[in-house]
């Protein structure tokens, strides 16, 4: 999709999307108003961020148990340890890049390029150049050439810059959709992808606790529904973009699920 040809604002007026976005809404402000959230929605955070890594890790192909992720301390190994460990590195880094990102939302995807990539790519922290290759195997669509890349990440980042009345959904979903379509760095797109997904979910205030992981609910939806929405995303139909602005949708609400059960068991605990 070219973000220039489909403003976000417009996107919210697709068929559907109106009551995904009213879906979601409604079952963010459910967990927000749940009793423990009032006295310990630190924990709930810390919480949700453990089981977004988690996610974000199994869509690129790492899935660990999330009492091995919980417990185990060094993640500098090879393969997937490595993988979980750049999730487990984004979710922290994404907090602290907020008040960055609708200023210069380059720089805040470059910062999060480096920190996931760390020294196994040797372009970390810039987009890649014509004819470098991008390690992304778990998604296989079409890649976009350099100079394409280039035009569309200006494009998405002007209209962050300039804000607007679209649903924080909406924004996020393409947001996500484009960085996974264009595969801008030439390793770790899906992981910076979603966490710029949880950067926008958090920062446009549908979610500023970060306690909706979403990357936790995209891994539970699976990952063949994760490339089959992509692929309907990057086909440019309104009936292909609504999909995948649904699909995001679906999975901010499995993560909401995901909250209100660590909320539920806190409860038990205290009473």
């Amino acid at each position: 999709m070219s973000t220039k040809a489909d403003p976000l604002a417009a996107l919210g007026a697709l068929p559907g999307v109106a009551d995904s976005v009213d879906s979601v809404r409604k079952a963010v402000d459910r967990v927000y108003g749940h009793r423990i959230m009032r006295r310990r929605s630190n924990e709930v955070t810390a919480e949700a961020a453990l089981r977004g890594a988690r996610g974000s890790a199994a869509l690129s192909g790492a899935e660990w148990a999330l009492e091995e992720v919980r417990r185990r301390t060094d993640f500098s190994g090879e393969g997937d340890a490595r993988v979980m460990g750049a999730a487990l590195r984004l979710t922290a880094e994404a907090g602290q890049l907020l008040s960055i990102w609708r200023q210069s939302p380059m720089r805040v995807l470059a910062r999060l390029h480096l920190v996931a990539a760390a020294d196994a790519d040797e372009a970390a922290g810039r987009p890649r150049l014509a004819g470098e290759p991008v390690e992304e195997p778990l998604i296989e669509l079409e890649l976009p050439d350099a100079d394409e890349v280039a035009g569309r990440l200006e494009g998405l980042s002007q209209l962050i810059i300039a804000g607007g009345s679209a649903p924080a959904l909406v924004t996020a979903a393409v947001v996500h959709g484009e960085l996974a379509a264009l595969r801008p760095f030439g390793s770790c797109n899906g992981l910076v992808a979603r966490a710029a997904e949880r950067i926008v979910l958090v920062g446009s205030g549908l979610d500023p606790k970060s306690i909706c992981p979403a990357e936790a609910g995209h891994a539970e939806l699976g990952r063949a529904a994760y490339v089959g929405a992509l692929e309907a995303y990057v086909s440019g139909t309104p009936e292909g973009v609504a999909a995948w602005i649904a699909h995001c949708g679906k999975a901010v609400e499995l993560g909401v699920r995901e909250s209100t059960a660590v909320c539920e068991a806190l409860q038990r605990g205290a009473a």
